[in-house]
């Protein structure tokens, strides 16, 4: 397992990949001391640097995310949702061709493991309303603000 971290305008983010792809993208209280990076943990930095410096609207990253077969479909339908614009739980139900699966897809959005890179925080309530970010509300909105700008 290779990590590395960034230090994002949110705060900390963990960076961690296999050979194949990258596996986690999480926030973390503080930096670990120790690095042990690869060239996907390499380029996975430097997307998320240009994504918040506002110069990468898109990731191309190669993925290696953990979870069911359920979980990786929604995941997979996140990563189509285009930057600046929103989905709600029912789209993605929807979209993945599950419609009366909306509160599995809204657990499988909580349980991402790659933030930002595939965008759980671009999915809303069918009202319009932010609901739950695992990462907390407040860097849910920042991160659709940063993207209308």
């Amino acid at each position: 397992m290779y990590t590395d971290t960034i230090i994002s305008p949110l705060g900390v983010l963990a960076i961690e990949a296999s050979d194949i792809g990258l596996t986690r993208v999480v926030f973390i209280k503080k930096r670990p001391m120790t690095v042990f990076a690869n060239a996907i943990t390499d380029k996975a930095k430097q997307q998320l640097n240009d994504y918040f410096s506002g110069t990468r609207q898109g990731f191309n990253l190669p993925l290696d995310p953990k979870g069911t077969d359920f979980q990786r479909s929604v995941w997979r339908y996140l990563a189509t949702i285009p930057y600046g614009q929103t989905a709600s739980y029912q789209d993605v139900a929807n979209g993945i061709d599950n419609p009366k699966a909306v509160r599995a897809v809204g657990a499988a959005n909580g349980k991402n493991p790659i933030a930002i890179i595939v965008p759980c925080h671009r999915v809303i309530g069918k009202n319009g309303s932010l609901t739950g970010y695992a990462w907390g509300v407040e860097r849910k909105c920042w991160l659709l603000e940063h993207e209308v700008k």
